[in-house]
């Protein structure tokens, strides 16, 4: 009976070691990319430093719409990889192509935390963003 109850401890020290793994060091979830729509042409990638004119809708875990640039048709112009966004866009949205669309899924720690961005945003929230690049501007290098 003894060596059925270390099969059973053994089993759940894996299956527990396969959910940290997954979740990444200390329980921190990792950001998600998934590519919505490829471009069959793509010359140019965005990169740090890049300024990026990008269609986007957010919403939370549970389908709650929190912002959108879509009903005002008025794009959001940042400069990539110099934190003027959250990080899991400054890190989600690298080597991406004009047209391309992406689904990214951001951990509150690379998004707003656990303070959150009340009201509509509650602390410790998972976001979920629709994002569709539509223009990159290369600052040529001097």
């Amino acid at each position: 009976m003894r060596l059925s109850w270390v099969r059973v401890l053994t089993v759940l020290s894996i299956c527990l070691s396969a959910v940290a793994t997954a979740t990444g060091a200390e329980g921190k979830r990792k950001l998600q990319i998934g590519v919505k729509k490829r471009v069959d042409h793509c010359p140019i990638k965005s990169r740090k430093g890049d300024v990026l004119h990008m269609h986007y809708t957010g919403k939370l875990e549970d389908g709650t719409e929190f912002d959108s640039s879509l009903p005002q048709n008025q794009p959001f112009v940042f400069s990539l990889g110099t934190g003027q966004v959250i990080k899991g866009w400054d890190q989600g949205l690298l080597g991406m192509c004009e047209g391309e669309k992406r689904k990214l899924v951001i951990p509150s720690e690379l998004g707003y935390g656990e303070r959150g961005a009340p009201p509509k945003i509650p602390g410790g929230a998972t976001l979920v963003f629709e994002v569709e690049l539509l223009k990159i501007e290369r600052r040529t290098e001097l």
